[in-house]
């Protein structure tokens, strides 16, 4: 049995979820996902959790079993407490603003740069130039941040760029005067 999709799905108070015809939906606080699955994966509601089982032992049943129990874990903690990622800009003049549903960033170029927020996520800027995506399902969240981030890669030897909060850079030294 697959170890991640033998873990039940705990569902908390207010979030309801529903199966019917191959498509998964989940109702919360936040807002509302859906998501279609294969049929060889059974959901079974037991109380607060939910169970997700196989039909058989096929190789790629197995990695769908897996597969939509971590689906249906983050589309529950999506619409229940949503998902953030802070990003970090780092360098001399580089800044961003956020303009209504537009992102306008000084990153070092001759042209700011002007992206579209998508109309499910939320930017906001904070100081220490941080800027922090939320929203309720984790791949856009993550696709968006990735997005942003390729526009300007943190460079190894003096660490300008955009980079995750977690994220750790290897710094490299300069040249040395050796003579």
């Amino acid at each position: 049995m697959s170890r991640i999709g033998k873990i039940p799905v705990q569902v908390p108070q207010g979030v309801k979820v529903s199966f019917q015809d191959a498509v998964m939906t989940v109702e919360g606080p936040k807002g509302t996902l859906t998501q279609s699955y294969h049929p060889v994966i059974t959901f079974t509601p037991e109380g607060d959790k939910i169970l997700v089982s196989r039909a058989n032992e096929e190789k790629q049943t197995k990695a769908f079993h897996g597969l939509y129990r971590n689906l249906l874990n983050n589309m529950v903690i999506g619409v229940s407490k949503g998902f953030i990622r802070v990003l970090v800009i780092t360098g001399v003049g580089y800044r961003a603003e956020v303009q209504g549903k537009r992102l306008s960033m000084s990153l070092g170029y001759s042209n700011d740069l002007v992206v579209g927020v998508p109309e499910d996520l939320t930017v906001a800027t904070e100081a220490g130039g941080k800027l922090v995506i939320s929203g309720i399902d984790k791949q856009r969240v993550g696709e968006f941040a990735a997005e942003i981030r390729k526009l300007r890669l943190p460079e190894p030897y003096k660490g300008k760029g955009i980079r995750y909060e977690d994220e750790q850079i290897r710094r490299k030294t300069g040249k040395s005067g050796v003579k």
